[in-house]
């Protein structure tokens, strides 16, 4: 029994435990999906908008703890106004009440997320990006290409990491 438990525990740890994935099997991920969203809060990003910068996706639903969680991080990159950064938002419901454009929209005044967000109700962004957890953090260089994938909350630093990394580039 203690031969098992020690088998499954680093499994069990490695699941559970918040990940930096390097995106290097996602090099051919791209931002179409976010920009695909037909529905769009604190207004709609291009491609135009978009080229040459680093961009953060951040797929979140306004309920979830651990979202709120990476809430001020985004806050703090959003207010340093950069102009070669851009975040978006998408959001892929958890509950019926997150569903309601209502709630959504009071949530994001709330929580102070003023950036552009798409409303995933359908999950398509979600399953086109291979997202399994909220909240999940898609960072793409000034190209275009996907660099990282944070996923979970409590990882401010290797995001910000990541970004200061990406926008030193050229």
């Amino acid at each position: 029994m203690n031969a098992l438990r020690l088998a499954v525990l680093p499994a069990l740890v490695a699941f559970l435990t918040p990940a930096a994935v390097p995106a290097a099997a996602s090099s051919t991920v791209s931002l179409a999906p976010a920009l695909s969203a037909s529905t769009w809060l604190n207004g709609k990003p291009t491609a135009a908008s978009l080229r040459g910068k680093v961009v953060l996706v951040d797929v979140f639903t306004v309920d979830c703890i651990n979202c709120q969680n990476v809430v001020p991080n985004l806050r703090k990159l959003d207010a340093q106004r950069d102009a070669n950064l851009a975040i978006v938002g998408i959001h892929s419901p958890e509950t019926p009440p997150e569903r309601q454009r209502a709630h959504v929209v009071a949530e994001l005044q709330t929580q102070g997320i003023v950036w552009p967000v798409a409303l995933d109700n359908d999950f398509a962004i979600w399953r086109d990006y291979g997202v399994t957890a909220y909240p999940t953090e898609l960072i793409f260089d000034k190209h275009g290409k996907l660099r990282k994938t944070i996923v979970g909350d409590s990882q401010d630093d290797a995001v910000d990491a990541t970004i200061r990394s990406l926008l030193a580039e050229s």
